[in-house]
């Protein structure tokens, strides 16, 4: 069965084809958007994670007829009533602009003692004539005053797990963060959906 990932970002197809590894489920074949020649981009105007994620894989799944995996996640801040959350990757005004939103975020936070936030990702599945099915995870942990570390995207840097002894999510290994992240997560619980389309 072929499965359409709707994301160009080979870290979420790298990060699907592990968790469905992980859990034995084979005869998936990943496609990211690029390589089905799906080049839309819906608009995400939903007001959640999960309204965002049923408009990106909905598109996807009536564009190429293939049962379609999509994704929207964020990052919510206790202290800031759970924003930047669906807008965190243009919370500075430009889509996807990390260090501009990572300013940003910081200096919002700047006099701030209360840094709870988790990293929350809703995945939908959509199979045209079978179905959809919705998946939600979340991360805890709390707000950093500075980056650190190199890997990852977003506001990894900023942002240190409750589970990681003190690290941010950007000091991870790719392994040490697919088995923990709210996207792995998410993905675990939708992988039997998955499975049974096979």
């Amino acid at each position: 069965m072929k499965l359409l990932v709707a994301s160009n970002n080979p870290k979420k197809l790298a990060e699907l084809e592990q968790v469905l590894a992980e859990l034995g489920i084979e005869g998936v074949g990943l496609v990211s958007a690029r390589d089905a020649g799906y080049t839309g981009e819906p608009k995400e105007d939903g007001l959640t994670f999960e309204d965002n994620a049923l408009i990106k894989a909905r598109a996807g799944a009536a564009a190429t007829g293939l049962a379609c995996v999509a994704d929207d996640s964020g990052l919510a801040v206790d202290a800031l009533r759970g924003m930047p959350g669906v807008l965190s990757a243009r919370w500075s005004g430009a889509h996807g602009d990390d260090e501009a939103n990572n300013r940003l975020l910081l200096a919002q936070m700047e006099d701030i003692e209360l840094r709870s936030a988790a990293f929350v990702s809703c995945c939908a599945l959509v199979a045209p004539g079978r179905g959809e099915w919705v998946a939600q995870g979340r991360w805890e942990g709390e707000l950093l005053r500075a980056p650190r570390g190199e890997n990852g995207f977003g506001y990894d840097p900023l942002f240190a797990p409750v589970d990681c002894g003190g690290r941010s999510s950007a000091e991870l290994t790719a392994e040490e963060k697919n088995a923990r992240s709210h996207r792995g997560r998410a993905l675990r619980e939708l992988a039997p959906a998955i499975a049974a389309l096979r």
